[in-house]
Formats: C-alpha cells, structure tokens, sequence
C-alpha cells in the first residue's frame, strides 16, 4: 500500500465550517510563502518578465483552484515546463509570440479534457508514479541544502539538474560547502530544527503552522542583526525578491502581452501542441501523486482537470503569464499544513495577488533560508526511507523501475526522467512476458497424465520461440491442452503455429491436442480429446492403491491451491449416462470438510456419505456395500477431522452424564452421541486433564481419530460383503483425519496389498 506522509492528519472530516476554514486558510498561507520565491526563480530560469511566474501563480490559485475537481492540487507555473519555455521562446523568436502559443496551448488542452484524454494517466505503473513522488523529495533536498546556507546563486525554483549557469545539482551543493552566509546559515538550521520538532511537540495543535512560525522568525532574527550593525545580517540577495511597483497601474504595465499577429505563424500550431502535450503529461502525473498523498484518499477527475487547467493557461497567456500545471511540491506543501478542500489553494492566489501588489517590501524581507528549511522537510516527507524500503520489499520488478525513475528525474529533468521509468518499467513488463508468456505443468487426471499450456493475457510473435520449445517437449504418444481461457490477445503468427502443429506435427507424433478457451475470432474451435471423468474403462484398470494415491495428489493440489483445471459443464453432460465412481468416502456434517474439494475431485468421481461424527451403522453399511459391490467403486474412506463439533459434544455430554436430548432438545441425538462415545477410553477424566483449552482440543482430537478406527473396525465386522471384497484386493477400508486449519488429510491406514 502506497504509503502518505506521517505528518498528515488523520483521515478525518472537520468538525464545522469554520474549522476546514481556517485549516484551509493555514493551509494556504503557508503555500504562498513557498510559491512566492518558487515563481520568481522559476521565471527568472526560463528567461521570462519575474512578473509572468506571479501571474501563473495567481491564476492557478485564482481560477484554476475552483475549476479543478482536486481538493488538494496546487496549479501553477512548473519547473518541468522550463526547457520547453526556453525551446520554444526560441522558436519564435519573442516572449510575446510564445504567449500566443501557451493561449492556443490551453484551448488544446480544453479539446482534450472534451475528449476524455484523462485516462492516459492510467498507464503509468505505480512504481514510476511513486518514483516521481520520491525523486521529486531527492531533488528538494539537493537544491534546498545551497538556500538553506546562504547560497542562492541558482534560483529557487529551478530543478534542472544542468542549470542554466552551467553548473548542476551536485557541484552547486558542493559549491555551497565554501560559499555560505554566517546569518542564512543559522536561519536556515534553526528553521530546520523547529519544523522537526514542531510536530513532535504540543505546538502540532498551535494556531500558527509550523512554517509560517519559522518565517516570521527567520524575519525577527534578521531585523535585530540589521539593527545592531552584525555582520551576520543576511543580505537582499539571500532574501526574497519580489519586483515593486508603485501601484496598480505600473504593474499592469509590466505585464507582457500575447502577440495575437504570430497565430499567422505556422510554426505557433507546432509549439502549442508541444506545450499542451508537455503542460497535460505532467498534469497527470502530479495529479495522481496527489491523490496518492491525500489522507481522506479522494479522487481526483483527470479530464475535468486539463479543461481546468487549459482555460488557466488560456487566462494565464493572456495576461502575460507562465505554462501552468498542477505542481507536486506546492501541493505536497498544501498536504502538510493540512488542506482540507480547494479553498486552501485559492486563497493561496488571492495573498500572491494582494500582497505582491500591497507589501512587496514586506515579501522582501522574508530569508530564502527559512523557506529552504520549510521545502527541506517537505522533500525529507516524500523521498521517506519507508517509501524506499516499501519499494524494496515489493521486488526486482518494482524496486528497479522506481529507482531508475528516481535517479533519472533527479539526474535529468521531470519529463525525461519519467520516459526513462516508463521505459524502464515497461521493459521489465516485456521481459517478464517474453519469459512466461505461458505456465506449464503436469496434470495428472484419472486417465492418465496431461501436459496443460496456459497462455498469458498477451501472446505476441516474441513467445514464438518460447511455444515451440514447449510443444516439441510433449513426449511421443502424450497429450497436449492448449488454455488460452486467461487470454485476451493472441499473435496471429502463434495462431499459424498452433495450427501447424495440431494438423501436421501431431499427427506424425501420435499426439492429442486439445483447446481450450480460444475465441471466436481465431477460427479455433474448443475441442477436448482426455477423460477428466472416471469412465467404466478408467474404473475397470483402477486399483485400491492407485485411487488412494489420487486422493493424496488431489489433497496436495487442495492444499497448494494447484487444483485441475475442469470443465464442470461438460463432466455434467458426461456422468449423465451413468456413474463409475473410484471411492465412497465417509464424512462428517462440518461445513468446512467438503470431500470433493479436500481432494480436488470431480463430478462422478465418488459417493460421499456425510454424517455427524462420521459413524456407521447399518443404513450406512449399505450405501457402502452398494457403491463398492455394484458401482464399482475401489476405496472406502473413512474421514474425520480436527475440532469436531459432534465429537466435543459427545465428550462434555459424557464428563457430565446429561444425555444430547435434555442438553439440546434433538430427541435423536443420543443415537450419534453414544457411538462416538464409544471411542472415549473407559477411566479417563478429560476435564481433569484440560489445562488449556489447547489441551482440551487436543483430547476432543484424540477421540476422534480413535472413532474413525473404531468406525472402521465396524465396517470390517458388520460387513460381510466389504470384508470380502478386501480380502480379494478389490477393496481397500483407510481412515483419515482432516486438519481442518491447514488443508492436509493424514492418512491412517495403507491398503491391503492384493496377492
């Protein structure tokens, strides 16, 4: 099971409106902390106005939010989505011109939500989906660890591995080991100390979220080192920047606007596309991690959301603004500090849109330091060691496909490294295919031994070889079953093999061939050549030992859940002329001892007297006579088993000398009572002796495996016909006892050897 964050509430609704409110608003407040420097760096990596990655944050919050199914998604601009800025800023040659792009991007992605594209996210194997969720944790470490020391030369949204100053993840981190500030430093590691703490401690209650705590903090501790002239006061370039504007109207005027003239340009078509495919993909995935880190497990609409996310894009080109896409570490954020509904995220928009405009000043004396510490925690929550051990546990085939994804996102970028996974992981699909596209085994049923071929749900052109390898091991004269039951999909070149082999090859190997389960459409007809129903000719060459030993095969196969594949249907249609069972097995009444199951028998293949306490008496003795004298039957089984109801009653019954008609008011009760008690050794005091109730199950155990002996030591004296027919080897009388928690029949007697 997917594992969510620790630190996530408990699945729980709010008790009241205001409640999920301020959670909600709590909630939001510390999104926009966090999205506040991760706009502006993710804007500034893309070459884009800083102003643009707000406008995307604002409209995501804004719009995105209430069009969206999602409670917990976060939309705005993506760092995924930088590379395909740049390319395509590129391509045509203006920022204005790419505008244009991301507003016919959104109108796709509207077209496609119409369309139920949604479904695409389906196909990402939860391996690659939950590799993107802890690489997503790696790489928040790995780029929030410079911040967090005073090292803020690559932006705070960037998440590329190769930054755009030609440096990367790894030597940045090491740059920051010789090129931190004293003052970020221990803003930065107490921050971190404090939201580690904070859930650990009476605080988790607290009004004030962690975050927000640490923020203001962070603002405190940088005031009074300004004030008192430290040299550890933390520099403008180690704080957020957030550009000033001297009211409403300037900042209007700095947003860029979409050239409308370039949708003459064909080459617009091209980009749009790209963006939409990019921009949907990564939507996809993001959201379905969500849903994976949502405590209350809420379903998001994947369609609902690329309509919701193309008329963002739409608005947000319009209005100068990044792609936008539903964002996992805003999200994640979002989780943490306990959202409840999709108010959390809208009013994370409205404080980037009013207080961007009302107190930028204020925004910019905010520490980078103390939000790296807020970004870290998250990164440590999603890239969890229990996740990996989870991951590990599962598997080769699950562990590597994530671990790939994994270092790949971390090593490349979101998208790349998602292709790699996939690849990964549906090579890994491929290879197991390729190596069992079919199960093979044995089966040996009364006529004799079959060699069963259960194909796979897809049998492609690459099984081939695999196939022809296991037909050519059918031995001379043997018979072969073919089960494409489990099969959706069948290679036409298997088809022309199968063909081949059941016309040609089998014919000149003395070979039966049968099929099962092919479909209509491969012009195949089912056709079964083996007896898997006890036949006059199969009874007639068994022997008392032989069946005892299918008993013992079908128990095995009960007990490892490999039963024979049967097609009940047509053994109905095959016992209706007649019976030639191979044994009469007598059992108890217990719901849970159904004989034919116990040893995976089919129909016709035996008499099953069932009874309380598996007694005999003459009534019985005559079914028995008859299945054995008349219809042949080669066995007498006499069955009891573990924790008998029939045999406990009788034993309580006898330590108290009540009588089963006073006790239970069944007035023919005593009758079955008196037989099994009958097995009781004369002396014994089994209350006396019950300790435990282990040693009580124990006794009632031990009566009855003796009243199956004394059953059979009935049958041998009160029947004339059986004996005889077992002292000519026709016949053989075994008792066994069923253990009723593991499966397994012991059996206690061997058949008498015929001379």
């Amino acid at each position: 099971m997917f594992e969510t964050n620790p630190s996530v509430p408990a699945p729980s609704a709010p008790a009241s409106a205001w409640q999920s409110f301020t959670k909600d608003f709590a909630a939001g407040l510390v999104v926009f902390l966090v999205a506040l420097p991760l706009c502006l760096g993710i804007a500034l990596t893309s070459g884009a106005p800083m102003v643009s990655g707000l406008v995307s944050g604002v409209v995501g919050g804004l719009l995105v939010a209430w069009l969206s199914g999602s409670h917990t998604s976060v939309s705005g601009p993506a760092a995924g989505l930088v590379a395909v800025v740049l390319a395509q800023v590129a391509a045509l040659k203006s920022y204005e011109a790419f505008l244009a792009a991301v507003i016919l991007a959104g109108a796709i992605q509207i077209v496609l939500g119409g369309l139920r594209a949604g479904f695409i996210s389906a196909f990402f194997p939860s391996n690659v989906i939950k590799g993107l969720l802890a690489a997503i944790g790696v790489i928040l470490i790995l780029k929030q660890i410079p911040h967090a020391i005073g090292h803020d030369s690559d932006p705070s949204g960037e998440m590329t591995f190769l930054q755009p100053d030609g440096k990367n993840t790894i030597s940045e981190l090491f740059a920051a080991l010789f090129d931190f500030e004293p003052g970020a430093t221990m803003v930065g590691l107490v921050s971190l100390a404090i939201l580690l703490a904070w859930d650990r401690s009476r605080l988790r209650s607290s009004f004030i979220p962690a975050p927000v705590a640490v923020v203001l903090l962070g603002v405190a501790a940088n005031m009074l080192m300004k004030a008192s002239g430290s040299p550890w006061a933390i520099g403008s370039s180690h704080l957020v920047q957030v550009p000033t504007a001297a009211g409403l109207g300037e900042f209007l005027k700095a947003l860029p606007s979409p050239d409308f003239k370039a949708f003459g340009n064909p080459a617009i078509i091209m980009s749009a596309v790209t963006i939409a495919a990019v921009a949907s993909l990564e939507t996809l995935l993001n959201l379905e991690v969500v849903d994976k880190l949502d405590p209350r497990k809420r379903v998001s609409p994947p369609n609902r959301e690329l309509m919701a996310q193309g008329v963002g894009n739409m608005v947000a080109g319009f209005f100068g603004g990044l792609p936008i896409t539903s964002v996992v570490v805003r999200s994640s954020v979002n989780i943490n500090a306990g959202a409840v509904t999709r108010l959390a995220a809208f009013i994370h928009g409205a404080l980037l849109c009013l207080l961007v405009l009302l107190a930028p000043r204020w925004l910019n004396e905010i520490p980078l330091a103390s939000l790296a510490a807020v970004l870290l925690v998250t990164g440590m929550k999603l890239a969890s060691p229990s996740l990996f051990r989870q991951m590990w546990s599962e598997g080769r085939n699950q562990f590597v496909p994530f671990i790939v994804t994994v270092a790949a996102i971390v090593f490349t970028d979101l998208l790349a490294g998602i292709l790699i996974g996939l690849l990964t992981s549906l090579g890994f699909i491929l290879h197991s295919n390729f190596r069992r596209p079919l199960l093979r085994f044995i089966e040996r049923h009364v006529s004799g031994e079959v060699l069963r071929i259960e194909f796979s749900n897809q049998v492609s052109f690459l099984n081939r070889a695999v196939l022809e390898q296991a037909l050519d091991s059918v031995p001379h004269n043997g018979h072969v079953v073919l089960d494409a039951r489990n099969t959706d999909y069948i290679d036409p070149d298997i088809l022309d093999l199968i063909d081949d082999f059941r016309k040609q090859t089998a014919p000149a190997r003395n070979l039966k061939v049968s099929l099962v389960g092919f479909k209509d459409r491969y012009v195949m007809e089912d056709q079964i050549q083996y007896v898997d129903v006890t036949t006059r000719e199969v009874q007639s060459q068994l022997t008392p030992e032989r069946v005892l030993q299918f008993l013992k095969e079908g128990n095995q196969r009960f007990v490892t859940g490999q039963r024979l594949t049967r097609d009940l249907a047509r053994q109905v249609d095959a016992t209706s002329a007649g019976q030639y069972p191979m044994a009469v097995v007598l059992s108890c009444i217990d719901s849970r001892s159904p004989v034919e199951l116990i040893f995976d028998m089919g129909v016709g293949d035996a008499f099953v007297i069932r009874i309380a306490g598996n007694v005999a008496k003459e009534k019985v003795l005559g079914s028995m006579e008859f299945a054995c004298a008349v219809a042949g039957a080669r066995l007498v089984l006499v069955m009891g088993h573990t924790n008998c109801g029939a045999v406990k009653a009788s034993v309580e019954l006898f330590e108290t000398g009540n009588t089963a008609a006073k006790a239970t008011g069944c007035e023919h009760l005593d009758a079955l009572v008196i037989e099994i008690q009958k097995s009781i050794v004369p002396g014994t005091k089994p209350h006396g002796d019950w300790v435990t109730p282990e040693t009580k199950l124990a006794f009632v155990d031990d009566v009855a495996k003796r009243n199956v002996s004394r059953t059979i030591e009935y049958i041998r004296s009160a029947s004339r016909t059986l004996r005889e027919l077992e002292a000519a080897g026709k016949v053989a009388i075994v008792g066994s006892m069923y253990d009723i928690k593991t499966g397994r029949v012991t059996f206690l007697d061997e058949p008498a050897r015929s001379s």
